[in-house]
């Protein structure tokens, strides 16, 4: 199979010659240069030749043209921080304005994903991470004062959500221009940690289904939900093809994840399990994801990215594991 007909095979439930496989991470530095950026994943991509690319830019990326600025400062996991926030009173929110989706941040990520294009043709699917209007939004705020405003100042905080979105928005239609297979959707707050179910109903759900909505026709659409204590259930009728999430560390375990949703898994090791000198662990939780989901409807991979000092022979041996899977 080539790699495009064993992920539909997997999307599907249908037999594959081997388990699918994918792993991401950050690329703290390069990922500040379009041409950078896309060198380290097609590298990533030789090094490993996984089933699709999951392209990784720092979460600022559709954030520049409002103003953010950030550093990387060492962080494991290669994510960067914010200096300072654009948005500090409610009144902030009613001021943010749709951006153009070829400039600034977002047109340097068009940059990238036009050279991935000219590199992977239609051989390697690769898709294009988006956080969602909620994530931005925390980015632009900081965590707890978009919490207090969206509680006490909703009518504001909802016409930036809308900004976001069709900002959003604009900058996917830009990027199926330059060949994406589909969009890794990363939800951050449908969380129990951070917010009521209610109140992601509100602030959270409508706002996803527009943006999944401008990307029903891709067939490679990826839901990551993010961290602990997950809304799994509210979540789990989204329109994609993939769902990932940190199966090991927060419920659903994979099998009881498929049951729920009606395309693939991706995920199956913990990524600080994979981190440690000792492959054997990581090993062994790839072959009890292989037993939850009888190889079936499952892409081996990570909950989220892999962590940036990761061993590299770890990382072959769970390649190299998916030709025995």
């Amino acid at each position: 199979m080539n790699k495009r007909k064993r992920l539909e095979a997997t999307i599907s439930g249908e037999p594959v010659d081997r388990v699918a496989a994918a792993l991401w991470r950050h690329w703290p530095g390069d990922d500040q240069r379009a041409e950078d950026q896309a060198a380290a994943h097609i590298c990533f991509q030789r090094d490993y030749d996984w089933d699709f690319v999951k392209v990784t830019p720092a979460s600022s990326f559709c954030l520049t043209g409002w103003g953010v600025e950030d550093h990387w400062e060492g962080n494991l996991e290669g994510t960067r921080r914010y200096a300072g926030r654009v948005i500090e009173t409610s009144d902030a929110w009613s001021q943010l304005r749709v951006l153009e989706p070829t400039a600034g941040g977002l047109g340097s990520q068009l940059r990238c994903l036009e050279i991935l294009k000219d590199e992977f043709k239609q051989e390697v699917p690769y898709i294009q991470t988006i956080f969602s209007p909620l994530a931005q939004a925390k980015n632009l705020a900081g965590d707890n004062t978009l919490i207090v405003h969206l509680r006490q100042n909703a009518g504001q905080v909802h016409h930036a959500l809308q900004v976001i979105t069709d900002t959003t928005i604009a900058f996917i239609h830009e990027a199926k221009r330059r060949g994406i297979a589909g969009i890794y959707y990363a939800i951050q707050h449908a969380s129990y940690v951070k917010m009521t179910e209610a109140e992601y109903q509100v602030f959270g759900k409508p706002y996803d289904l527009q943006i999944l909505a401008a990307v029903n026709d891709l067939w490679l659409n990826t839901l990551h939900i993010h961290g602990s204590h997950i809304m799994f259930s509210l979540l789990a009728d989204y329109p994609v093809q993939i769902v990932n999430w940190h199966d090991r560390e927060t419920p659903p375990e994979l099998e009881n994840g498929l049951k729920k949703i009606k395309g693939a898994a991706s995920g199956g090791i913990s990524r600080d399990v994979l981190h440690r000198d000792d492959p054997e662990p990581a090993i062994q939780q790839a072959r009890d994801a292989m037993r939850q989901t009888g190889g079936r409807r499952w892409i081996l991979g990570t909950g989220c990215v892999v962590l940036t000092t990761t061993p590299i022979g770890n990382i072959r041996k769970i390649r190299s594991l998916v030709e025995e899977l």
